[in-house]
């Protein structure tokens, strides 16, 4: 019997976008034909590797123009205009796994680009799958910006319509719409749109509840995931005892010394079977 308290948390794991594509992808493989996928899956190793063992291929775009007359799925981050148009070109099949909170997003900044190409600025991590995608709906000229330090870069003569990456964080868009309205010229015009999934964005209150009522917090996050580092900073805020790791294998003993409660949380890409290995780890390291 463990000593310890060890919970998990409920509102972790899985976004709904991950679990569609996942769920699409053990769909195809079940069929028992070859499936490629462009880009990890998920940001998570552990997941991606139980995939692979099931036949899943993960290739990049290089890889995707060699192919022909296959399926590729499309993660839940997105796609350029240019990946459907190269799938079109070499008769590949697309199974889209694409979130319909990124497409939404997508058909959103196509629009206004088509519309009046204005300055268009997005909220978000410069080479993030999502954000190519995002970037794409605009011939490549949407400007990216990864923080509020990066606003003043701005043409504040011109109009700007902001949108932002669905997973990046709520406080930062709105101190950088304060920036910016502020600082825009009265001659032009400013729009922003929150594009942030809600899903993700009520993770943060959550998260800080839950880190707050534990001794210890274990993070079980691929190092990849940009949510995950959000989540995992709010954790440190609020608890600094909080540690990020990929799985079991990196628990450390001596982390469990005089402590009463465990709490276990992850990222929208971490999957609740590899929470439950990190229980189940550290209850066995508990009987040793």
């Amino acid at each position: 019997m463990s000593r310890l308290q060890i919970e998990i948390d409920n509102g972790s794991g899985f976004c709904f976008g991950v679990t569609t594509a996942i769920k699409k992808a053990e769909e195809e493989l079940a069929k028992g034909l070859t499936l490629y996928c462009l880009g990890d899956i998920v940001h998570n190793g552990m997941e991606c590797e139980r995939l692979r063992a099931m036949g899943l291929i993960t290739i990049n775009h290089e890889e995707m123009e060699q192919l022909h007359n296959v399926k590729v799925l499309l993660r839940a981050h997105g796609e350029p205009p240019e990946t459907y148009e190269l799938a079109s070109h070499n008769n590949i099949e697309i199974i889209d796994a694409t979130c319909p909170v990124v497409l939404q997003l997508q058909k959103r900044i196509k629009n206004q680009y088509l519309l009046n190409s204005p300055q268009i600025v997005i909220f978000g991590k410069k080479g993030h799958a999502e954000v190519l995608g995002l970037v794409g709906q605009t011939q490549g000229n949407a400007i990216v910006i990864e923080s509020f330090n990066e606003v003043t870069k701005l043409d504040f003569t011109r109009d700007i319509y902001l949108y932002s990456q669905t997973t990046k964080s709520l406080d930062e868009f709105h101190r950088i719409i304060d920036y910016i309205q502020s600082h825009i010229s009265t001659e032009a015009t400013f729009r922003s749109f929150d594009t942030i999934c809600r899903s993700v964005a009520n993770r943060m209150p959550n998260i800080s509840q839950f880190a707050s009522r534990h001794d210890l917090i274990l993070f079980v996050c691929g190092r990849k995931s940009s949510n995950g580092k959000v989540l995992y900073n709010e954790c440190v805020r609020v608890n600094p005892n909080s540690h990020l790791i990929e799985g079991p294998g990196e628990i450390l003993t001596e982390w469990l010394k005089d402590i009463k409660t465990v709490g276990i949380c992850g990222a929208t890409s971490t999957p609740k079977w590899l929470m439950e290995q990190c229980r189940d780890a550290i209850e066995k390291m508990e009987q040793e």
